[in-house]
């Protein structure tokens, strides 16, 4: 197929190379293929299928649903385009997509870009522009070689009895011990904090997450279940406030209460468990 130009865009699909007003505009090998695909069938609903048969192939195994949604997105960005008011790209539910733009063909090599004057002050907001994100880059890079922090949040004593207070802080200060001894330098723990031991009324995760820069958070809960006790306690993932694992243990004599640091070894495994696997 020759070099073509739509709109203010010249394509030449041998190359893969996409220009605007004579200026290389960058555009993937994938989208470049999928463009083509849709240049050469201007004015044809193309179905999803068809390309990626001429994309993907019959034969190549992946995610092709995600890859095409990937490859669209990008043409439509280089392009300016929207999916809601589109010029060059028309999204035709259930079936593909369709070239809508008038498409010259081009006789002849793509021009050489020619140099363009460009105002001093954009050179300047560029350079400060570079200079903001290398210090944002930093910080986040300085952030991320620090460890992951748990934050362990005072247990709530939720069966109505004053006696079983003292229970649930000690089941709290067991699994902040725990915590801290399988850590070994993984993740910091924090349970000592005055925003930890407020009441459960009073408590505010986005908060937490904000002051002390805490990655998750454990909630625990002791309650009443019949005449026994039941135990939660909670993995939470921050800033989200996102459940990623919940310790329960049911069918607890409430006399003598539950031994908290048996109860706080097996919570602290649960949650090392979890956290030490892909994609926590």
């Amino acid at each position: 197929m020759p070099r073509v130009r739509f709109g203010l865009f010249d394509f030449d699909p041998a190359s893969g190379e996409l220009r605007r007003e004579g200026v290389p505009v960058r555009l993937q090998a994938q989208p470049s293929q999928v463009l083509t695909v849709l240049v050469e069938r201007a004015g044809e609903v193309v179905t999803r299928e068809t390309l990626r048969e001429a994309v993907w192939g019959t034969g190549t195994f992946v995610d092709f649903e995600r890859g095409l949604n990937f490859c669209i997105a990008q043409i439509r960005s280089a392009l300016g385009d929207s999916a809601d008011s589109p010029r060059f790209i028309r999204t035709v539910p259930k079936r593909g997509y369709q070239f809508i733009a008038p498409v010259e063909a081009l006789a002849g090599p793509a021009p050489a870009a020619g140099r363009s004057h460009v105002p001093r002050w954009t050179i300047l907001a560029a350079g400060a522009m570079l200079l903001l994100l290398a210090g944002a880059a930093l910080v986040l890079a300085t952030r991320s070689s620090q460890p992951q922090t748990i934050a362990v949040c005072r247990f709530d004593n939720q069966t109505g009895d004053a006696a079983l207070d003292r229970f649930a802080d000690a089941l709290a200060d067991n699994v902040v011990a725990e915590l801290t001894s399988a850590a070994a330098g993984r993740y910091g723990i924090i349970g000592n904090a005055a925003i930890l031991r407020r009441p459960r009324a009073e408590r505010d995760l986005g908060a937490i997450a904000a002051s002390l820069h805490s990655s998750y958070v454990v909630l625990g809960q002791v309650q009443r279940d019949g005449g026994r006790l039941r135990v939660l306690a909670h993995l939470i993932r921050l800033p989200e406030q996102t459940h990623i694992k919940v310790a329960r243990f049911d069918g607890l004599a409430e006399a003598p209460p539950p031994d908290a640091a048996e109860l706080a070894k097996q919570v602290a495994a649960d949650f090392n468990r979890r956290l030490a696997s892909p994609g926590k």
